[in-house]
């Protein structure tokens, strides 16, 4: 389903190579749940990034159910990464002004054609956040949310559109122990139950081993 195919990644500051990424090959099964684990500033967000269309790897191949993403034209891109792929990250991202369920409909208004699809994309997002247990909480601002509860928010959020991809980027990372292995299992869940495949970045090597396989990023490289 997904390949990185010899993926570099180079930063220039003050007139300096920063290498990042330095060759990584990569292949993802449709279904599969595979963590990442390496330490802060490995790179690990970079790979993500690259992984789900958001960065452009200075050289080498990322391919999609076989097709090259970073030869697609922009908007087409743009609705690959819309409809095709979900984002998790650490910080929620959450839009302050809105309401739980507001932020869970943005990614689905976008290319919205009417009313009756609307309703139905709001019955969706109910039943979802119900599934988290959030259905009580659909009125309620982020500010008025728990760490664990914002994060079920934003993983509601990546499901709206039905990706077939979920990338989550350290999404335990701002949560106790506690409401961070409940994060985690609900994304096996999702992973277990949609046969969604899930990329899970972490530099938690005990949540990483809930995984289907597990690889580490040291200095640029990705090994076993």
């Amino acid at each position: 389903m997904l390949e990185a195919d010899n993926i570099h990644k180079t930063y220039h500051n003050a007139g300096k190579a920063i290498p990042v990424l330095q060759g990584i090959d990569l292949k993802i099964a449709r279904g599969e749940f595979i963590a990442i684990v390496g330490p802060s500033g490995a790179g690990k967000s970079t790979l993500l990034n690259i992984l789900g269309g958001l960065d452009m790897p200075t050289s080498g191949k990322v391919l999609f159910e076989g097709e090259d993403i970073y030869k697609l034209e922009d908007a087409v891109l743009c609705r690959l990464r819309n409809k095709k792929i979900g984002f998790v990250f650490q910080f929620y991202h959450l839009l302050s002004e809105f309401t739980v369920l507001e932020n869970v409909l943005m990614p689905a208004l976008i290319g919205l054609k009417g009313r009756r699809d609307k309703t139905d994309l709001s019955a969706r997002a109910l039943g979802l956040l119900e599934r988290v247990g959030l259905n009580k909480r659909i009125t309620h601002l982020p500010m008025q949310l728990s760490g664990g509860e914002r994060q079920r928010v934003a993983i509601v959020r990546s499901l709206i559109n039905s990706p077939d991809l979920l990338l989550c980027d350290e999404p335990t990372g701002n949560l106790d122990s506690g409401s961070g292995g409940e994060i985690i299992s609900l994304v096996r869940k999702i992973n277990t139950e949609n046969k969604m495949t899930v990329i899970l970045v972490t530099h938690n090597l005990e949540l990483a081993k809930t995984a289907d396989r597990v690889y580490y990023l040291r200095d640029g490289i990705l090994g076993n």
